[in-house]
């Protein structure tokens, strides 16, 4: 073999070599003698050895779950509570450039911000405005990773973890409430029911012979029952006009 055949073999190891695949859902960010020189888009790219270098990087959505993080709240109550942030990379030369391990930095600015944001809401705020709260820890973080090129789509809070003792005040409280509804609800029954006692009771006195009529037919509907035992009271005027019946004989 030739020289020239020599360097051919030599060219074409090269290049072989120097092909770089870069995936649909990466970028690659390009160095050469140690210099930012480019983009690398999806599809083979040459990057020839020992004058240039790469970086691949992968921009599909990323979840960082963060893990139990101990806060105390504006009123001075210890919790845990642990997140989801779901973000994705829109500038691939920033989070090489700018941030020194991009996914190392998310989680603890996501940690310190979830803490910042608990310390500043009320127990009562954070178990019932999880979305707000939510919604606070994303901006923060977003207008902190943004020179990273780094965009949050969503913060999830999963779990509010409370010491045993508030769980157990907690409960008493929820209790205490069902038991006032109970006494109301019950209240305003007896009030309605008294309500239309007094108008049936308007009703009977109106027309005649209405209220025995109402009497007999409570007689017989108690009456229906065999077990049951009836003890009928004669009216007093009954009784007077017997009464005077006798007197008179």
């Amino acid at each position: 073999m030739g020289y020239l055949t020599w360097i051919i073999v030599l060219v074409v190891l090269v290049i072989l070599i120097s092909i770089k695949q870069v995936n649909q859902y990466e970028r690659g960010v390009k160095f050469t003698l140690g210099k930012f020189t480019g983009m690398m888009q999806p599809g083979w790219r040459l990057v020839f050895p020992i004058f240039q270098g790469w970086e691949r990087v992968d921009i599909r959505t990323k979840a960082v779950d963060v893990p139990d993080q101990e806060a105390i709240t504006r009123d001075n109550v210890s919790v845990r509570v642990n997140a989801v942030i779901y973000y994705r990379v829109e500038a691939a030369e920033r989070v090489i450039l700018a941030v020194e391990s991009f996914r190392l930095a998310m989680r603890q600015l996501a940690q310190t911000t979830m803490r910042n944001a608990v310390g500043e809401a009320d127990l009562d705020e954070l178990l019932s405005q999880r979305e707000k709260i939510s919604e606070k820890i994303q901006k923060r973080i977003s207008g902190a990773s943004v020179p990273w090129g780094i965009k949050v789509e969503s913060v999830e809070l999963k779990d509010i973890t409370l010491p045993e003792e508030m769980k157990r005040v907690i409960g008493k409280q929820a209790e205490a409430e069902r038991e006032k509804r109970a006494v109301i609800i019950k209240a305003e029954g007896e009030v309605l029911a008294s309500k239309n006692m007094a108008k049936a009771a308007e009703i009977l006195s109106a027309s005649d012979g209405a209220l025995h009529l109402r009497t007999l037919q409570s007689i017989n509907d108690v009456s229906s029952d065999q077990s049951n035992t009836i003890i009928f009271a004669i009216p007093l005027e009954i009784l007077r006009a017997f009464e005077r019946m006798t007197k008179g004989k």
